[in-house]
């Protein structure tokens, strides 16, 4: 990646105002378009949102941007339909046993409705408060038991694999686990034992920045610093670690950029989250020091391979190892051509790591490191330049995506290749659209002088 110190927050702010001129249209089209009885909407096929039955992980993206766009917009009809289908239709995702995606589905709408309270931006109301609190107790409980305790002195969160797997994907919803803790909560067990909510957030970050991020230290013969693995496996019967693996990367021993990018922004924002902690807090747990030394180097080892196997504008392909990928050579200082007819390119992914950098930056910045905060805030800037242009911002009225050239699993073939076309291209996803409205909305309340959006204040 090519970082430009040129952009600012205040620099983006017409290129903000003309997304935001997009974003409400096409919001507005996928909720007066869209049956329920269909499922969720996941990704674009030919410009129209499609539904996928594999795990239920992106209906809190749906409703999360309407109320994001009221963050950003003021507009009243937005929060109204963010409230209303938060209400009426997240309910299930609170209590689903099945799924490692609470942090996705639950704090876009629970968790954005009572950060916007707190903040003053809706109207105090403690009952209304105490809805959006109750949920997210509930819905960190239940993400915090589905767990593998593991051999090596810490355990995790299974994803919807099984008890046998560990993803990458679930370091961003550690903030469930992290906001019920602060409200209070815990998880009781066999014979009304109380378990940790904080803990269990500790042992699964430790997890999973010890077996799914590697750090050029010759655990196997594509050991590179950074390089981030789907999915970790595991024997359920003596909790050792087994092999590497992965579900929508290429393979075991390549990076799946977007799983990078979950990682990247959930170290990001854990490390926020632990800065606001006492000492004693983790004392239980390891400690607080030893934690926050770990995060670090995952962020910083993930940051700094994503600089070095993005295009210049930060969009990374879909996966590092793909086959096409080394006939592109060193691709740091070209534009990215998501039209290319060889590798898909990921926007989903350089949306995640565009927010991860900045939080990251951030973080560095109030901890005297000033150098390297710059250089990541300016590549988040850099990525955020990038997708809120086309060819990613998707400018058609006629397609209701708003961030283009997401990938979905393209081991399964499930993402659309349009007509004269050989690879999937010029599609969207809701994680996408979402992670580009996060990212919209820090960008923008940094140009306004603002404090970035935080659950856990």
């Amino acid at each position: 990646m090519k970082i430009d110190l040129r952009p600012t927050a205040a620099k983006l702010r017409p290129t903000l105002e003309r997304f935001l001129g997009l974003a409400g249209a096409k919001i507005l089209d996928l909720e007066r378009r869209w049956d329920p009885a269909r499922g969720t909407p996941v990704f674009t096929c030919a410009g129209r949102y499609t539904a996928r039955g594999w795990t239920e992980w992106t209906q809190g993206f749906q409703y999360g941007c309407a109320v994001l766009f009221f963050d950003m917009t003021g507009d009243q009809a937005f929060l109204d339909l963010g409230r209303r289908h938060t209400v009426g239709r997240m309910a299930p995702h609170l209590s689903h046993v099945g799924v490692h995606d609470h942090g996705f589905n639950n704090l876009p709408t629970y968790g954005n409705l009572r950060r916007l309270m707190l903040e003053g931006r809706l109207p105090f109301d403690q009952r209304e408060l105490e809805f959006y609190e109750l949920a997210l107790k509930v819905s960190g409980a239940v993400q915090a038991a589905r767990w593998t305790p593991t051999a090596h002195g810490t355990g995790f969160i299974h994803s919807f694999n099984g008890p046998h797997s560990l993803f990458s994907d679930t370091m961003r919803s550690l903030r469930s686990l992290g906001l019920a803790h602060q409200l209070g909560h815990v998880l009781m067990g066999e014979g009304d034992r109380p378990i940790s909510l904080l803990g269990r957030l500790a042992e699964h970050a430790l997890s999973t920045v010890r077996f799914n991020v590697y750090y050029g230290e010759g655990r196997d013969a594509y050991d590179v610093p950074g390089r981030v693995v789907h999915e970790s496996i595991f024997n359920t019967k003596d909790g050792q670690y087994r092999c590497p693996s992965t579900q929508q990367g290429y393979s075991p021993f390549s990076t799946w950029t977007r799983g990078l990018a979950w990682v990247l922004l959930g170290c990001a924002e854990q490390l926020e989250y632990l800065s606001t902690l006492k000492a004693g807090a983790l004392a239980p747990f390891g400690g607080k020091v030893g934690l926050i030394r770990a995060l670090e180097r995952a962020a910083l080892a993930t940051a700094e391979f994503h600089l070095e196997n993005s295009f210049a504008d930060g969009v990374p392909f879909w996966d590092t190892g793909a086959p096409g990928v080394a006939a592109f050579g060193r691709i740091t200082r070209r534009p990215s051509d998501p039209y290319n007819d060889v590798e898909p390119v990921d926007s989903s992914a350089a949306a995640i790591c565009g927010q991860g950098f900045l939080r990251l930056g951030n973080y560095l910045r109030a901890a005297g490191k000033k150098a390297r905060a710059d250089r990541y805030r300016a590549a988040g800037l850099t990525i955020a330049r990038a997708l809120l242009s086309e060819p990613y911002l998707s400018t058609d009225p006629k397609h209701q995506g708003l961030l283009l050239h997401s990938v979905y699993h393209r081991p399964n073939g499930w993402d659309h290749v349009p007509k004269g076309r050989k690879i999937p291209c010029g599609e969207s996803s809701m994680w996408g659209d979402y992670h580009l409205m996060e990212l919209a909305l820090l960008v923008k309340r940094e140009a306004e002088g603002l404090p970035p959006p935080m659950f856990y204040r």
